[in-house]
């Protein structure tokens, strides 16, 4: 008999153990080489472990467990036959219609799952090519966009009190553990400004559609406030900066971290020399990192060595927040909702389209004066946008 034992496998050096999100397979299933075997999550991501061979599973390790990389987690039987194929019909309509009911119920992996839920795609629009039906990632990324303008029938609201103890995903504890770490290993402080956006609003309005018809991407808010904090981060080298022990870390890059809602949590890919980007570039690097995050496919690679961060909030009708420090960086810039507001101008009382800005930052290593002066900066930057334009 020919046995290979599948481990887990190393996927970053910073992460020792993982979780069986979900097995793919049952045991006793015959699946061929590269088929989907479990979907392993880590406190950074979720995926999926392929078969490096044809065979028979033999599950060790069950959902939920927390495993050490390198255990053994199955084994595949390779001597083992393939099973029968199973007649089709010749009919393929009935077939069609006498399979919708199981399929309509057929589960979906969890990460197919919160792909589905992102999309607002009920299970039974797709059909599941995994072991039994299941859906699977690949399934739902294949589904066609029309599924997700079809209405699903609302779930009868439940009368009776409950309270369901589910267990924290990886990503969750790590996120709790590094938010209460943040608090008591630094000395966070938040400066506030303000910055009028009729400046960026005009020169929107007026090159969007030339902007889109040149690049083939929208031009949205968050490139000129990446742009603008890069700039800025060149003239302010400490908050583009970390302690590391006894010393400080200075980079002559900006590796922007953007932080993302997923149905997973948040996520904070980063954007790589941002700082050598135009504003068509950094729209282009949101879109792809925004659209791997959406369907699960963000790496942990993706996700490591930011020196700032960027956060929006008020893209959920946020007016005024702290956003938290994402270590080991010192500084994280806050965006929130835009509102018309009456401010002075010239002694006059006049109503401007007006956005909050928050910096929280690490005092260790940033003096008050540096952090104020960094916000007044990119409000300058933002409120007179073409001295960024002719900069690049």
């Amino acid at each position: 008999m020919s046995v290979i034992q599948v481990k887990v496998p190393n996927v970053a050096e910073s992460i020792t153990e993982v979780r069986i999100a979900n097995w793919l397979v049952k045991n006793g299933d015959f699946v061929k080489i590269d088929a989907s075997l479990c979907e392993i999550e880590t406190d950074k991501a979720t995926q999926e472990l392929y078969a490096e061979a044809a065979g028979v599973v033999s599950l060790i390790a069950k959902e939920g467990d927390d495993v050490q990389v390198g255990a053994i987690i199955c084994s595949i039987d390779t001597a083992a036959a393939a099973p029968a194929a199973q007649p089709v019909s010749a009919a393929p309509s009935a077939p069609a219609q006498a399979s919708a009911p199981a399929q309509a119920s057929a589960p979906a992996t969890p990460l197919a799952a919160s792909i589905l839920a992102d999309r607002g795609i009920a299970a039974n629009q797709v059909r599941g090519t995994g072991e039994n039906g299941k859906i699977t990632k690949a399934d739902v990324l294949a589904a066609q966009p029309a599924a997700a303008t079809q209405a699903t029938a609302p779930a009868a609201a439940s009368q009776q009190r409950t309270a369901t103890p589910e267990k924290m995903s990886k990503l969750r504890l790590t996120i709790a553990k590094r938010l209460v770490a943040v608090k008591n290993e630094t000395a966070m402080l938040t400066t506030f400004n303000e910055v009028d956006m009729k400046p960026i609003m005009d020169l929107r309005s007026k090159y969007k559609e030339r902007f889109e018809k040149k690049h083939e991407i929208g031009l949205g808010f968050m490139s000129f406030f990446i742009k603008a904090a890069c700039m800025a981060l060149q003239e302010f080298k400490a908050i583009n900066a970390y302690i590391d022990g006894d010393q400080i870390i200075y980079h002559n890059y900006c590796d922007v971290s953007v932080a993302v809602s997923t149905p997973k949590g948040l996520m904070v890919p980063v954007i790589r020399n941002a700082e050598q980007l135009t504003l068509s570039g950094i729209e282009k690097e949101i879109k792809h990192l925004a659209t791997k995050a959406r369907d699960g496919k963000l790496s942990i690679d993706d996700m490591q060595g930011g020196t700032f961060s960027v956060t929006n909030g008020g893209v959920f009708g946020s007016m005024l927040s702290t956003p938290i420090l994402n270590p080991p960086q010192s500084a994280i810039l806050g965006m929130h909702n835009i509102v018309e507001r009456a401010v002075v101008q010239n002694g006059e009382i006049v109503i401007r389209p007006i956005m909050y800005l928050a910096l929280s930052y690490d005092h260790r290593i940033i003096d008050g004066k540096e952090s104020v002066s960094f916000l007044v900066k990119i409000k300058e930057y933002l409120e007179d946008p073409t001295r960024m334009l002719l900069v690049v």
